[in-house]
């Protein structure tokens, strides 16, 4: 099913998009002299499909590709008139290319071991394998070959706008086929998707490498006040160390000085030689370096030279290197426009007004007049990350520390405990088997992430760091997380009727489903308080965490708009934008709520480096998951998670319909959260 195009736009239609990327060597005259020979051979019951078919392959036609003859003929030989061939050959290029991303995923996947895994010392030849990417070969092969011709002269590229207007009518087999024409909608240079993949997988090292010893961190007076082998990573550790605080009696100079890191880290003032560097003492107070007890280093101007403005400099490299595959992309020509309209499947402007209805909600303002009240002084900048609704803010981070110690003392301990932990859940046994014998625990070097299959009978696999002592609360409960995008993995690819439907609407889909699994972390622990008004603190926790999270999802956005403004920019110029964007966010969106102006705290997600745009879905994902809740409640969870997974990659919206009968909307959050504040919970 598609919707009806003029033959006259798609011939306007061409030059826009020649004078957009490389010429095209097919002109209008040419194309309606095609769809007029093969309209005449095939009749009107065909025009429609001849049109647009046609269309789209002249777009994406090179002169490398051949002349206006060979074009002809090409299209001559191979439009296939609606029946039984033309459904074989859909199938077909179903598992031919289900197989060739999925064996070249898996290469990839070898080739990034050192840089991800912690299997050792890094050597310079893994440096250079990681940025080898066969994949980007692919669909440049597959226009050379004339497959990417064949798919596009015979089925459709869609739209957002038409996937929005007509999806709601179309079957699964409709949907399957509007979905493996994505990757025909744009014609990249295999040099230029190298040259992406480079400058993300440096950003990714970078992020990967930049760790605080937070043990040689002092105060002004020379108090140390972290133990002295706490080592954490910008800025997942950072954060997660300083929410871990609100239970602890002496947290709030702590708290404090993790805040003092982080703005120093997004003003690019902290000592380069500091970073991951267990022999240097660092005041972030008065950013005064000297060596530790017992370290022998040579010159003090040396050790004291701030980071040369390398976050800002990764993140222009990757900026740049997006840029180039912008003409390439006629339907979507920033990556701003790649990343909303094609992975999210929803336009720019609805999620920056989704973000915005929450941050100037009036609850959240009640909500920070409770937590005001809760911590019994004013807001401080780094209460945007209070964590004292959440039911682990009544525990010492020492004792949660210990009961994941003695349960997962090794990553292997946490594989084993797969099944265990899914039945907790409440998925039934046999099923908690299944997904368990599909994920693979790997150990992290970095923070750890989720790394999915791409074909049947692949294995997903969920890397997690363990320190030597043994798994600490904070990797348990993001391991945790990660256990859930690999079971939305694995329901989304091995347990679902297209392969070409693979995966969720887009990455805030898997984050809602993972939260449902991290929100339980207690639970599964055994730690669990059962007489609490759970949904209602889940609401509280859930609308701070959107409201912290909608801000950095602006301060990145901006930032990108911002880079596409001035793209000769310098790394100093992108920094003094970031800190001025970053503060203008924070005076409009939560200066009125802290009383303190002029913060630049919101900069300092590594995401921004390593993960461009990526923040926003975190805000759908956290609305998304309290939406989907209800539906995932006390013996059902397994059962409607795996009904819920199965759906595909349809848009968010049908996805949503799909699973809870209503749109994505804050108005379930927002009145959950009027409820409880409402009713004065303490």
């Amino acid at each position: 099913m598609t919707a009806r195009v003029p033959l006259v736009f798609l011939l306007l239609l061409l030059p826009a998009l020649a004078a957009a990327g490389p010429s095209p060597a097919v002109g209008p005259d040419t194309v309606k002299a095609v769809v007029a020979r093969l309209v005449a051979r095939l009749g009107e019951a065909e025009a429609q499909r001849i049109r647009l078919g046609v269309a789209q392959a002249a777009q994406r036609w090179w002169p490398e590709d051949g002349d206006a003859a060979s074009f002809t003929a090409f299209c001559d030989e191979n439009f296939i008139a609606a029946g039984p061939a033309l459904d074989r050959t859909f199938a077909r290029l179903e598992v031919v290319l289900e197989q060739v991303d999925g064996h070249l995923h898996e290469v990839r996947r070898e080739l990034l071991t050192p840089l991800d895994l912690d299997t050792g010392t890094v050597e310079r030849v893994d440096r250079l394998l990681g940025s080898l990417d066969l994949r980007a070969h692919v669909d440049e092969d597959l226009f050379r070959s004339k497959v990417a011709f064949l798919a596009l002269l015979n089925f459709p590229v869609h739209t957002l706008a038409e996937r929005l207007e007509n999806g709601a009518g179309w079957d699964r087999e409709t949907w399957a086929r509007s979905r493996l024409m994505d990757r025909f909608a744009q014609r990249i240079p295999s040099a230029v998707t190298q040259e992406i993949t480079r400058a993300s997988t440096e950003a990714d090292q970078y992020i990967a490498g930049y760790y605080v010893r937070m043990g040689r961190l002092v105060t002004s007076e020379g108090k140390r006040l972290f133990p002295d082998d706490l080592r954490l990573i910008t800025h997942w550790g950072l954060r997660d160390e300083l929410a871990a605080h609100y239970a602890d009696p002496d947290g709030l100079a702590k708290q404090r000085m993790i805040q003092r890191v982080m703005e120093r880290i997004v003003r690019q003032e902290i000592p380069a030689a500091v970073i991951d560097n267990p022999d240097l003492l660092w005041c972030p107070e008065t950013n005064e370096v000297r060596p530790a007890p017992g370290a022998k280093i040579e010159g003090n101007a040396r050790i004291e030279a701030r980071e040369p403005d390398a976050r800002y400099a990764r993140l222009l490299a990757l900026f740049r290197a997006e840029r180039k595959a912008d003409p390439y992309s006629p339907t979507a020509p920033t990556y701003i426009a790649r990343r909303f309209d094609l992975d999210r499947q929803i336009p720019e402007k609805q999620v920056e007004a989704l973000l915005i209805s929450v941050l100037e909600s009036v609850e959240v303002r009640g909500l920070a007049e409770l937590i005001r009240k809760s911590l019994g002084r004013p807001l401080e900048p780094f209460d945007v990350w209070y964590s004292g609704f959440k039911s682990r803010g009544t525990r010492s981070e020492e004792e949660l520390d210990r009961r994941v110690r003695e349960k997962y003392p090794t990553a292997g301990a946490f594989q084993a405990g797969l099944g265990d932990i899914l039945v907790k859940l409440g998925f039934a046994g046999e099923r908690a088997r299944w997904l368990a014998d599909r994920v693979v625990v790997d150990p992290a070097r970095g923070a750890g992430h989720a790394l999915g299959a791409a074909r049947r009978g692949d294995q997903a696999h969920l890397r997690t760091r363990v320190e030597p002592s043994g798994m600490n609360y904070k990797g348990y409960s993001i391991a945790l997380h990660e256990f859930g995008h690999n079971c939305e993995q694995v329901f989304s690819l091995d347990g679902i009727d297209h392969w070409a439907l693979s995966g969720v609407p887009n990455n805030a889909f898997t984050e809602a489903l993972a939260f449902t699994f991290q929100d339980r972390d207690l639970e599964v622990l055994g730690l669990a308080e059962g007489d609490e008004d759970t949904r209602g603190r889940r609401a509280l926790a859930t609308l701070w965490a959107v409201y912290e999270i909608g801000g950095v999802s602006l301060v990145d956005l901006h930032v990108w708009n911002w880079m596409y403004a001035h793209p000769e920019a310098k790394p100093a110029e992108l920094r003094q934008a970031t800190l001025s964007i970053a503060r203008d966010v924070w005076n409009r969106y939560y200066a009125p709520v802290f009383g303190t102006k002029d913060r630049e705290i919101l900069a300092i997600y590594s995401h921004m480096i390593s993960y461009p745009l990526y923040l926003p879905d975190y805000a759908i994902g956290h609305i998304v998951a309290f939406e989907i809740a209800e539906k995932l409640g006390s013996g059902t969870f397994g059962a409607e998670f795996e009904r819920m997974a199965r759906q595909g990659r349809l848009t968010p919206d049908a996805w949503m319909r799909g699973a809870v009968g209503t749109p994505i909307s804050p108005e379930t959050l927002l009145r959950e959260a009027r409820r409880v504040l409402d009713a004065g919970v303490k």
